[in-house]
């Protein structure tokens, strides 16, 4: 007897954008999937070589270790100072940083309202998991109210800690905003819609149109004390209400009633 021949179609396979490398990033953490669907918008758009990408301090310091493009380490919280830099020497190249909540909206928030508000042509592309993930999960800006971390044990307080910092909302009144939007990672549609957010980013750039930011809300299993299951289910109920997904700032022709 002769045995049949199996084609198999091959249909998905690792973007050459994205290094074939062990990450550091803990089990079930957003940040890889996030590092994935960036990259595979790079590598569909074909801009490879004229991408360059700038990683702060934060879960994403090694950020360089995993992405096949031009990479850039900032000092902490100065990412989009560096993108500005380089954006304005290189303005044909396409420029983005990738930050976590502590970098972006702490340490870094001079720098992130001013290049929003400038309309620097860059895309940032920011994580927001409720609490400094590299340094064991200590209080963020976006941290929830009466949420546990190591610096608020008994629960963030409005008078001790005020108000969660709701950063994209903010970055969207500003007229150098040009695309604001908060998406997630934690279910296949939402995978998919994050994809299309960071496209229509590096099309808006290309187009010279000004600042953009991407927010994607994610979770942080080791430092939530929680498996990826349990994690992704409290961000729903939890950090979900408070930062709703969607778009927060359209280009005039495609906002919606």
């Amino acid at each position: 007897m002769y045995e049949e021949e199996v084609c198999l179609e091959k249909v998905y396979s690792r973007p050459e954008t994205l290094l074939d490398v062990k990450e550091h990033y803990c089990p079930g953490c957003g940040h890889g999937v996030a590092h994935k669907i960036l990259m595979e918008v790079v590598q569909e758009l074909g801009i490879e070589e004229s991408t360059i990408g700038v990683a702060p301090v934060g879960c994403s310091v090694f950020a360089y270790n995993y992405m096949n493009i031009d990479m850039q380490e900032a000092a902490h919280g100065r990412a989009t100072a560096v993108a500005t830099g380089i954006k304005r020497v290189w303005p044909d190249t396409y420029v983005f940083t990738y930050q976590g909540d502590g970098d972006f909206a702490a340490i870094g928030t001079g720098e992130t309202i001013h290049a929003a508000n400038r309309g620097e042509n860059i895309l940032t592309v920011f994580i927001n998991n409720a609490v400094y993930g590299m340094t064991t999960g200590q209080m963020a800006p976006t941290t929830l109210l009466n949420q546990v971390t190591t610096t608020t044990p008994f629960g963030r307080s409005i008078e001790a800690n005020g108000y969660p910092l709701k950063i994209s909302d903010l970055i969207a009144l500003l007229p150098g905003a040009y695309y604001v939007t908060r998406q997630s990672v934690h279910t296949p549609n939402n995978v998919r819609k994050l994809k299309k957010a960071l496209l229509n980013a590096f099309k808006y750039q290309k187009e010279k149109k000004g600042y953009c930011l991407v927010e994607v809300v994610s979770n942080c299993p080791s430092n939530w004390k929680m498996t990826p299951l349990e994690s992704n289910k409290w961000m729903e109920e939890n950090m979900l209400p408070v930062y709703p997904l969607g778009d927060l700032k359209l280009p005039p022709k495609e906002e919606t009633k």
